[in-house]
């Protein structure tokens, strides 16, 4: 068989292991967040949009 093809017998001996331990993962309660998150964009909502404008402009 060449790169590609396609066998159909081979699609029906497909197994898959589907056995999931229960100790796999992490449980959601040890992944909780309590912190903020701030951000600093030094630019104001003018500036912005006048570079939006900008790079619309070039893609033109």
């Amino acid at each position: 068989m060449g790169f590609g093809s396609y066998d159909e017998s081979e699609q029906e001996n497909q197994d898959f292991d589907t056995d999931l331990d229960d100790g796999d993962g992490v449980a959601t309660s040890q992944a909780e967040h309590g912190g903020d998150v701030e951000f600093e964009i030094g630019a104001s909502n003018d500036e912005l949009l006048d570079r939006l404008k900008d790079i619309k402009d070039e893609g033109e």
